[in-house]
């Protein structure tokens, strides 16, 4: 008896969320779930143009979700970033960046060599950037907010547009009290828009938030290679600094899903 009822029980469970699924792919929320259905086996990529970080993920970026980039300033973020945008370009995709703060330099970029006829740049408030400075406390928190919606409503118009290939929303220079500020949902309602197109959507910042449920986060840290060449205090030059990427997907397993670190080295300045 007690056996039957537990097989009833089973089967009410599996049949709940079976109409669950149903409901979520109607309103196209199935992306939200990622046991909704099966990893596919191969999924469009879209290259960063770093051969040894492409290899690790897989051949690039997930086109049709949400991705990251993250980690502390200067070790790599923008290399990746531009590496990507730059390899778009010349595989003739359009790409666009949407720079929250407006603070792209294109003069570092045009040294990669991309095709800027198919560059879209959005570019923020540099108030954000530099007059919140001048601000303390809660007016600055609040500029830098503002700041951010109009980005984050700027990614979303640009993935609504469709024909990109790549869409990459900087939010690397806002403070952590900042970004954190946004709802989860937010990010729930990108990787929904995105999701189905050919476009990949890339976030730059300083901690994960918002990676898909296929998307990739490529965490950038220092490698530990820096060695001085040179003698005396005044002529000496550290050489040999390198970042290491690793890279955190969602995976599918015996053990249901888990986070698997990739180690790989994606810059080094000789």
């Amino acid at each position: 008896m007690r056996r039957r009822k537990d097989e009833t029980l089973m089967a009410v469970s599996q049949l709940a969320r079976t109409d669950l699924e149903a409901l979520l792919r109607k309103r196209q929320l199935d992306g939200a779930l990622t046991s909704a259905h099966p990893l596919p086996d191969k999924t469009a990529m879209a290259p960063t143009g770093l051969a040894a970080l492409d290899a690790r993920l897989g051949g690039g970026w997930p086109r049709g979700q949400v991705s990251e980039i993250v980690g502390p300033a200067c070790w790599g973020r923008w290399r990746v970033a531009l590496s990507s945008l730059t390899a778009a370009t010349r595989r003739g995709e359009l790409v666009a960046l949407v720079d929250t703060l407006d603070v792209f330099d294109p003069g570092p970029a045009a040294a990669l060599g991309p095709h800027w006829p198919y560059w879209l740049w959005v570019r923020g408030s540099a108030l954000g950037a530099r007059g919140g400075g001048r601000l303390g406390g809660r007016a600055q928190h609040t500029v830098l907010a503002e700041a951010l919606d109009r980005a984050v409503k700027a990614t979303a118009l640009v993935l609504s547009a469709g024909g990109f290939g790549l869409v990459v929303l900087d939010l690397a220079e806002l403070p952590r009290a900042v970004v954190r500020g946004v709802p989860f949902t937010t990010w729930l309602r990108l990787q929904r828009m995105v999701a189905g197109q050919e476009a990949a959507c890339v976030i730059v910042g300083a901690d994960p938030l918002a990676r898909g449920p296929r998307g990739l986060t490529v965490s950038l840290s220092a490698a530990p290679q820096g060695r001085w060449r040179g003698q005396g205090p005044r002529a000496r030059l550290l050489c040999g600094l390198g970042t290491r990427a690793c890279v955190v997907r969602a995976q599918r397993g015996p053990e249901g899903e888990r986070d698997v670190l990739i180690d790989v080295p994606v810059a080094e300045a000789g």
